[in-house]
Formats: C-alpha cells, sequence, structure tokens
C-alpha cells in the first residue's frame, strides 16, 4: 500500500483527422519564471542504446478530474521471458499521486525502463508562442505547466489550458473553430505512417478520446520525479539513457498490438492476452475470463517494453531531429524497422 502525499497539483486513447503545421526553423521562447523548476538538463546528445535493464514498467494513463480513475493502470516485468503482472494500487485503484508515489519509491531501489502513455510536450508550432524572447524546450514547458497548475490536486494540468498565453491554441469545445490548427509533432506524424492510426492533437479537449489533459498532467509528474530522483532518472529523448539510470519513455499501446497482429482490435480476454504475450517474447499469463482495455495496455506494453529495448534502433529512430530531442519529444520505438 502506499501513502498519497499531497501535491500542488480525463483522456482517453489517441485517435482524428491531421492538419500539419509547419514547424518554424527557429522556436523562441518566454518569460515565465516557474518558482519550482525542473532541474536545469544536460545538453543531450543522439541517444544510444543503454544497457540492459532488469526490470519494465508501463502505466496505462488518465488525464481525467477524479480522485481515482478506473482509467490508470500499471504492470510490470522482469528481464528475461517471465510474464507480466499488473499492479494493484492503494486500495485497488490509482490515483496520479499514487502512481507518483510508487515509481519515486520503486525507481530509487533500482532502474528501470518505464514507459507512460501520454505525450510527454506539446506541438511547438504553438506551444512556442507562449515563450517570447527565447528558444524554449520542453523543460522549459514542464516549468511552465507547473507552475500555472501548481493549485490544481493530483497533478491536474487542467488550468495551462485555460491561460491566456499558453492555452490560446486548445480547442476546449463546440464546432472547431476557424483558428484552430489541429497541430501534431513529427512523432505523431510517425505512428501515421506506420500505420498506428490517427493520434489525435494534444490541443484537442473535446471528446471521449482525447490526450490534451493526460499530457499536461504526465509533464507534472514527470517534472516531480525528476526532481525527486535527481541524477538517477533519465527522460528520453530529452536526457540520453546511462548506466545505472531508469528512463521514462512516452509509449503508444497500439504499437505493440500491431506487431502482436490485433491491427487495430483491442485484446478482450485471457485467450487473446496470452497470444500477443507469446508474440512479444514472452510467457504467457494464463489468466481467464474477460480483460480490460486499460490492463491490457498496461500488460502488454510492460512486455513491449522487453521486447523492443533491445533494439538499437527503437533509439535512434530516423526522424528524431533536433527538434524532437530537445522540444517534442518521440514515441518510443515509433517510425523504426523495429515497430
Amino acid at each position: 500500500m502506499y501513502a498519497a502525499h499531497h501535491h500542488r497539483g480525463g483522456d482517453g486513447g489517441r485517435q482524428a483527422d491531421w492538419a500539419l503545421s509547419p514547424l518554424p526553423a527557429s522556436v523562441k521562447g518566454g518569460a515565465l519564471q516557474p518558482s519550482s523548476p525542473c532541474p536545469a538538463p544536460a545538453p543531450a546528445p543522439m541517444p544510444r542504446s543503454p544497457t540492459a535493464f532488469g526490470r519494465f514498467i508501463a502505466i496505462d494513463w488518465s488525464g481525467a478530474l477524479a480522485k481515482r480513475y478506473a482509467g490508470i493502470a500499471v504492470a510490470e516485468c522482469a528481464a528475461g521471458e517471465a510474464a507480466p503482472r499488473l499492479v494493484e494500487g492503494p486500495g485497488g485503484w490509482w490515483s496520479r499521486t499514487a502512481v507518483f508515489d510508487w515509481l519515486r519509491a520503486e525507481l530509487s531501489r533500482e532502474p528501470a525502463l518505464v514507459g507512460i502513455d501520454c505525450a510527454f510536450s506539446l506541438p511547438f508550432a504553438v506551444a512556442a508562442r507562449g515563450f517570447p524572447g527565447r528558444e524554449a524546450t520542453a523543460f522549459d514547458l514542464w516549468d511552465a505547466v507547473e507552475e500555472i497548475c501548481a493549485g490544481e490536486p493530483d497533478f491536474g494540468g487542467g488550468s495551462f489550458a485555460s491561460h491566456p498565453l499558453h492555452g490560446a491554441g486548445f480547442w476546449h469545445g463546440g464546432p472547431q473553430p476557424d483558428w484552430y490548427e489541429d497541430p501534431h509533432r513529427a512523432t505523431e506524424w510517425a505512428c501515421r505512417a506506420d500505420g498506428l492510426g490517427h493520434p489525435q492533437s494534444p490541443y484537442k479537449l473535446i471528446g471521449s478520446k482525447q490526450v490534451g489533459k493526460g499530457a499536461l498532467a504526465g509533464m507534472r509528474v514527470l517534472c516531480a520525479l525528476r526532481a525527486a530522483l535527481p541524477g538517477r532518472l533519465a527522460v528520453w529523448p530529452f536526457e540520453d539513457p546511462a548506466p545505472g539510470k531508469s528512463v521514462m519513455v512516452e509509449i503508444y499501446p497500439r504499437l505493440f498490438l500491431k506487431h502482436t497482429g490485433f491491427g487495430q482490435r483491442k485484446i478482450r480476454d485471457g485467450a487473446e492476452m496470452d497470444e500477443a504475450l507469446i508474440r512479444l517474447g514472452s510467457h504467457p499469463l494464463q489468466r481467464s475470463g474477460m480483460v480490460s482495455d486499460h490492463d491490457s495496455d498496461a500488460l502488454v506494453s510492460a512486455a513491449g517494453l522487453r521486447w523492443l529495448a533491445a533494439q538499437a534502433s527503437a533509439w535512434t529512430p530516423p526522424g528524431l531531429d533536433d527538434t524532437a530531442r530537445r522540444q517534442e519529444g518521440w514515441i518510443f520505438g515509433v517510425g523504426t524497422s523495429g515497430s
């Protein structure tokens, strides 16, 4: 059981039509000075394949407004071929604070590769407008989210989207406004090229498939974890993996489901779960009965992380340019021959 700390402090899968917004040649950034900024990163060279991990953790995420969420699931597996297992939250449910507390404790004990199903940044064609006067990075964005949303409980990030400067690009409801650009990151375009569906823009905050609030909440958790684990955590691709460090990566469960032959289908029961796990080099879970979407995404992603992490191409996708490494991030495994 994990005690929930009170931090200053809804969403679904990623799916929508795409509209390409050109990325400026240079992006300048902002006047906002957070009171408790994320630790400044060392310059990140092109990522390389890290040393082997002994533990793999996958988190199906939610940006919903609640105290506990059916939409959060956590699974883990060890190196090798053992089947993944679900990790039960305090009282049978996870909150974002409980996930933070658990990760802080677990990653203090041993390094792991941790994947979270949320965007680690925003499309900087729009996000950069919130930082006039300097070239901002993803860490600057996280600092801004933390300062603006510091009063929201459980790492909520909704108030960032309503901020007069930073929230200007978000579509909150009603018919699509004429000004809405539907911006996407390069990695989301790579998802489409890989046949992984049409991830929604994090700036679209309507519908059950919205991902923006989950992304903003995830940025707050990542910022807090880096502060809580100084020198022991790298957030890829903004920071380079290194021996002895845990690494956080952005994941997209559909990538692993596609590799296992499920395409756009969801896993519904234990038999289908075992079929997917075997194709990812894992022993079967041998679980009977129905499996929820959230549990299946977490379980398959944990085994998928283990399968994918050994492939050097996953750490050096061709599309991982300077904009992705400094500002927008990249979904682990997308745009490579391994996906």
